[in-house]
């Protein structure tokens, strides 16, 4: 390797022409990076509010229904003969729908949902799951509440029953059909 020359003036003339003036670099301090916060539980704060906000809400004729009370309901112009079958299991079960753990407006959708595509498949009877309420809180099984309000604006809803312990005691109902009327109907009720 050879060894370097010394450096004479006349480089140090050409050096300074060939690159211009130069400054000395002043060193800035750098900004301090803020440690990321904690992440929070956002979504499960929020669902925990409307779990809340539902268990507080009231549906008008839900003063009887408690965790372990049946549910049952007939038009006027179904027997109570009709209403005892469906509550024994007699009746064939064409679908089902589990709404567990969902939020009332959740499950209020898939009901809707669920309920006109039996009405468009022209099914009988059918199995709505909604649980016994366990979880929630002192008010009780607030989506059991929601369902029996629901069910009986529905025109085409000729009966419901809770179903038998089998099928989900009182954590389920049984829901009897009309095939008569106009699917159309649950959009106005439901």
């Amino acid at each position: 390797m050879p060894k370097p020359t010394p450096k004479t003036e006349e480089d140090a003339v050409n050096f300074a022409t060939l690159v211009g003036p130069v400054r000395p670099v002043t060193v800035r301090a750098l900004p301090l990076v803020k440690p990321k916060p904690k992440p929070k539980a956002r979504f499960r704060r929020l669902d925990d509010r409307a779990v809340l906000e539902e268990s507080l809400r009231h549906y008008p004729g839900d003063e009887w229904v408690d965790t372990g009370e049946e549910l049952q309901f007939r038009r006027d112009y179904i027997a109570s003969d009709t209403l005892r079958k469906l509550r024994r299991g007699d009746f064939s079960v064409e679908s089902n729908l589990d709404l567990h753990g969902l939020t009332v407006d959740a499950s209020r959708e898939l009901l809707k949902a669920f309920l006109f595509d039996c009405r468009k498949r022209h099914l009988g009877c059918v199995r709505v799951v909604h649980g016994k309420g366990l979880r929630s809180g002192p008010r009780g099984p607030v989506i059991k509440r929601a369902i029996n309000h629901w069910l009986q604006r529905v025109d085409f809803v000729i009966a419901f029953a809770s179903a038998p312990q089998r099928d989900g005691g009182t954590g389920a109902i049984y829901v009897l059909l009309d095939n008569r009327t106009n699917p159309l109907e649950l959009q106005k009720h439901l």
